[in-house]
C-alpha cells in the first residue's frame, strides 16, 4: 500500500485543458492577424523540417497545429466552444496490457491460453480446497486435533493423580507434530539436568530412571522437559529453534487444557457423572504453566494445602521469602490475603526484606486477585423436597470480588508470553465417590452476555412457577443488577439419585490463579418415592381412616339421594293415578277450592 500511494503521487498528474490562446502564447480576444504572425513564430520553432527533434514534431502537430485550427477553422472553432476541443468530444479510453501471443491466436498460443484458464480456473481452486479441506478434517470446532480428543480419552483415568497429569498433556497430537531436530540433542541434556527435579525420578535408581526417560518417544520427551522449561522458569537456556517450540506448545496450551477438563468430565458411569479428581488436576496444572510455578510447589507444607505455590505467583517472592513470613504465623496464602494494609506492608517490609517498590508491586498483584464467593441451592421446581428420580435445578449465584474493584480482568501472568482470560469451573461433584454431577465454564469477561443469559433463565424460571408479570420483571430487575456488581448466574439440572443424604461440594475453580478456588460444602437429603407418587410420602393410618370416613359419608350420600328420587316417583304414580278415579290429592282438593272461592 505504501509502495502505491508512493507511486500514485509521483506519477500522477492533473489533465491539461485544452486553451488554444495559452498555447499559441496570446492573450483572449486577439485578432487574426496576431494568431497567423504567433502560428508562423511557432512554427519556425517547432515544424518538422525545422526541428528534427521528435518531441517537438509530436508538440507541434498535437498543440500547435489544433490551436491555429481552432482559432482560424470555423468548424474546428465550433468543436472547441462546444466540446473544449478541436476534434470534439474526447472519450476517456482504457485497456488491458496483454501478450502479443494472447492477441494474435493461432494453434501454439490458443493452447496455451486454454492451459491458463484450466490451471487458473479450475485447478488453482481445487488444490486450495483440498489443501484447506485435508487440514480442517483433521481438527474439532475448538481447533483441537481429532487424534488429541481420542489420545485424552484413552489416557484418562478416574483415579489419575494431578501429578499425573502432565503425562497425559504432553501427549497431545499438536505437540507431536513439532519436529524434533538433531541440534535439539545437547540443550534438552542441558535443559534436563535443570528440570530433573521436578521429572518424579526415583533418586535411588537415578540412572535407571534416567535411561527410562530417553527411551521414551522423542517428541514426548521434548514436550515434556519443555512445559518443565516453563513450570521452573528456565526457558532462558534454550536456544532460538526450541525457544520458537517452546512458545508454540505454550500458545495451544490453555486449548488443550480446556479439552482435557471436559474429557475428565465426560458421563462415564451410568449416572452420568464425570471424574473429580482428574479435573481438579488438569485445572491445577493449567494454573501451575500459567503462573510459572512447578508442580512440587503443591506439596503440602507448613500447614497449607497448596504449598508454596501461591505465594510463588507473587513478585519478588522465593522460597527463601516464604520460611520467613511462616516464622510469623503467617503460613497460608489466605492469612496473607486476610491482613490489613498496614500489616501486609509491614510484613513485606519488615520480616521478608522487600523494598518500598516491590512490596507495592506485590499489592498491586494482590488486589487484582479475585475473591469469590458461591450461593447454591437446589430443589424441585413447584414441589416441596426431592424425591428420587426428581429433575433436580442447581441454582449458583458466583460473586467474583477484586481489591481493584474491577470485575472482569486480565491475569497477572509476566511468565506467559499470550494473551489469557480468566475463566472459572464450577463442579458439583461428589468428594467421596470421584464423581461430578455438574459442570460449567464461568467466564466474568463479557458482561452483556451475562445480563442475557441471566434475564433469560430467571424468566423462564418464573413462568414454570407461575409466577405474575410484575413478579417476573421485578426478578429479572434485581437479576440484572447482581450481574452488574460482579455476579454470574449458573443452572443446571440433574436426576436426583436413590435415597439417602448426600454430602456434595461445589468446587469453582480458577484456570489462572493459584490460591483462589472456593469451595462450599452442600447438603442434599432425597427422599423415598412413595407407591402412589405423591409428595407427602406413604398415608398414615390415620390419614387412611379419615380418607375411608370422607367414602363412607359420600356413599350415604348418594344413597339418601337415590332414595329421595325412588320416593318422588312413587308420589308422581300416585298422583296419576288418583287423577284416573276422580281422587284429588289434598292438595290439590285445596288449589280447587280456592280456585273455586275465586269464581
Amino acid at each position: 500500500m505504501a509502495v502505491l500511494i508512493y507511486y500514485i503521487k509521483h506519477t500522477s498528474h492533473e489533465v491539461k485543458v485544452f486553451e488554444p490562446f495559452s498555447i499559441l502564447g496570446l492573450e483572449h480576444g486577439a485578432s487574426d492577424s496576431d494568431i497567423k504572425k504567433a502560428y508562423r513564430r511557432l512554427s519556425i520553432q517547432y515544424h518538422p523540417d525545422k526541428n528534427p527533434d521528435p518531441e517537438a514534431h509530436d508538440y507541434f502537430v498535437e498543440y500547435i497545429s489544433k490551436a491555429y485550427q481552432a482559432l482560424t477553422d470555423p468548424v474546428s472553432r465550433e468543436n472547441f466552444e462546444k466540446y473544449g476541443h478541436p476534434d470534439g468530444r474526447q472519450g476517456l479510453q482504457m485497456g488491458i496490457a496483454l501478450p502479443p501471443f494472447l492477441l494474435n491466436i493461432d494453434g501454439a498460443s490458443g493452447g496455451i491460453l486454454l492451459l491458463g484458464i484450466v490451471g487458473v480456473c479450475i485447478l488453482l481452486p481445487l488444490v486450495l480446497a483440498v489443501i484447506y479441506l485435508s487440514r480442517s478434517v483433521k481438527y474439532t470446532g475448538n481447533y483441537v486435533m481429532h487424534q488429541t480428543l481420542s489420545a485424552y480419552y484413552y489416557f484418562m483415568k478416574p483415579s489419575l493423580a494431578p501429578s499425573k497429569v502432565l503425562g497425559v498433556f504432553i501427549k497431545a497430537a499438536e505437540f507431536m507434530e513439532i519436529p524434533v531436530r538433531r541440534s535439539d540433542g545437547e540443550p534438552l541434556q542441558k535443559l534436563f539436568m535443570l528440570v530433573r527435579s521436578e521429572l518424579n525420578l526415583d533418586l535411588k535408581n537415578i540412572r535407571q530412571e534416567q535411561a527410562k526417560f530417553w527411551k521414551q518417544h522423542p517428541a514426548l520427551v521434548k514436550a515434556e522437559l519443555l512445559i518443565q522449561a516453563q513450570l521452573t522458569r528456565e526457558s532462558k537456556a534454550l536456544t532460538p529453534a526450541l525457544l520458537r517450540d517452546f512458545r508454540r506448545m505454550l500458545e495451544l496450551s490453555p486449548r488443550l487444557l480446556e479439552e482435557l477438563v471436559k474429557m475428565a468430565l465426560l458421563p462415564r458411569t451410568a449416572q452420568g457423572h464425570g471424574w473429580l479428581r482428574p479435573a481438579i488436576g488438569v485445572v491445577e496444572l493449567s494454573q501451575n504453566i500459567i503462573q510459572a510455578v512447578p508442580l512440587s510447589a503443591r506439596k503440602v507444607a507448613g500447614g497449607s494445602s497448596e504449598g508454596v505455590a501461591p505465594f510463588l505467583q507473587l513478585p519478588h517472592f522465593s522460597e527463601a521469602i516464604v520460611k520467613k513470613i511462616a516464622r510469623k504465623k503467617v503460613r497460608t496464602f489466605q492469612e496473607l490475603r486476610d491482613m490489613t494494609l498496614e500489616d501486609q506492608v509491614e510484613l513485606l517490609t519488615q520480616v521478608a526484606g522487600l523494598s518500598s517498590t516491590e512490596t507495592k508491586d506485590v499489592e498491586m498483584v494482590l488486589e487484582m486477585m479475585p475473591s469469590l464467593t458461591v450461593d447454591i441451592t437446589c430443589e424441585t421446581e413447584g414441589e416441596e423436597g426431592i424425591q428420587e428420580g426428581d429433575i433436580v435445578t442447581m441454582h449458583v449465584w458466583i460473586t467474583l470480588k477484586r481489591g481493584s474493584g474491577l470485575v472482569a480482568a486480565l491475569p497477572h501472568a509476566p511468565y506467559y508470553p499470550f494473551f489469557k482470560e480468566e475463566n472459572f469451573w464450577l463442579l458439583l461433584a461428589d468428594p467421596v465417590s470421584n464423581d461430578v454431577w455438574i459442570s460449567q465454564k464461568v467466564s466474568f469477561m463479557d458482561e452483556a452476555v451475562a445480563i442475557t443469559a441471566a434475564s433469560k433463565a430467571i424468566q423462564e424460571l418464573k413462568e414454570v412457577s407461575g409466577a405474575s408479570l410484575k413478579e417476573t420483571n421485578a426478578a429479572v430487575r434485581e437479576a440484572v443488577e447482581r450481574v452488574k456488581s460482579g455476579s454470574r448466574l449458573v443452572m443446571g439440572k440433574f436426576q436426583a439419585p436413590g435415597e439417602g443424604n448426600y454430602n456434595l461440594t461445589a468446587f469453582c475453580l480458577c484456570d489462572s490463579w493459584i490460591g483462589c478456588d472456593k469451595k462450599t460444602n452442600l447438603k442434599i437429603k432425597i427422599l423415598k418415592r412413595s407407591r402412589a407418587g405423591t409428595r407427602t410420602g406413604a398415608l398414615s393410618e390415620e390419614g387412611a381412616g379419615m380418607e375411608e370416613g370422607i367414602e363412607e359419608e359420600e356413599q350415604e350420600e348418594e344413597d339418601e339421594y337415590e332414595d329421595y328420587e325412588s320416593e318422588y316417583s312413587e308420589d308422581e304414580e300416585d298422583e296419576k293415578d288418583s287423577k284416573r278415579n276422580g281422587v284429588v290429592p289434598a292438595a290439590g282438593a285445596a288449589a280447587a277450592a280456592e280456585s273455586s272461592d275465586n269464581e
